[in-house]
């Protein structure tokens, strides 16, 4: 957690307020009709060698040369479930409400399909929102999905708050630290990585609650006079 951002003194009430309803929803037990998803997402340069690099050998490292040429954009979409110790990762060409609000459907119609409602966690971008769905699906089709979500907004500034973030920190160093060429190269890296990470049940260790918000941030709690 950095704690050398800065929020305006107006804004702290609107921060804590959403900054303790995600921790809230963290402290739930897991519950497979309700299950909690943190979702992010991130922005990646498709990079393409001009000359191969040379592999490394024994006692020889690995040679590339420095020299690279641009082949466009990718965007990452992750949706990890802390509780289960699953992710998954979605490849799109652009970051709009329509990548957004598809990447949301497949989501709920393939790794939760049987759950009641995902409880999903997020930034506050203005791609993300229920009526991202109505933009790319009909009315009814939207209305089916939105009905299915329970959504919870980190707070600007806030971001340290999505475990989501976190996950993808550890995707951008063990899977994405070298050159990716196409953005099928980088969905077969994203799937390999993810595959093995639940394989391996890993997840992300969360200790920092509302009690201990209290006390470590308590500067940004509006004081109350009696």
């Amino acid at each position: 957690m950095n704690e050398q951002w800065v929020i305006p003194p107006e804004q702290n009430a609107r921060f804590v307020a959403k900054m303790e309803d995600v921790l809230s929803v963290y402290q739930r037990p897991y519950d497979p009709d309700r299950p909690v998803v943190c979702m992010d997402e991130m922005s990646r340069q498709l990079l393409r060698h001009v000359r191969e690099p040379t592999e490394a050998e024994p006692g020889t490292p690995r040679r590339y040369d420095h020299h690279y040429q641009r082949n466009g954009t990718v965007n990452l979409f992750t949706f990890f479930e802390p509780l289960a110790n699953h992710r998954v990762v979605l490849t799109r060409g652009r970051r709009t409400k329509i990548d957004w609000a598809e990447c949301v459907r497949e989501v709920l119609d393939t790794c939760y399909s049987e759950a009641q409602k995902v409880v999903l966690v997020m930034d506050n971008l203005n791609t993300h929102g229920l009526s991202s769905l109505y933009e790319a699906f009909e009315a009814a089709e939207a209305r089916r999905l939105a009905e299915r979500l329970e959504i919870h907004y980190t707070p600007e500034h806030g971001s340290w708050l999505n475990m989501a973030e976190i996950e993808q920190s550890v995707m951008a160093r063990q899977a994405l630290s070298r050159r990716i060429p196409d953005r099928l190269a980088i969905k077969q890296r994203t799937t390999a990585w993810q595959k093995q990470r639940n394989k391996s049940e890993a997840t992300v260790d969360w200790q920092f609650t509302t009690e201990e918000a209290r006390v470590k941030l308590r500067r940004l709690y509006p004081k109350i006079n009696d």
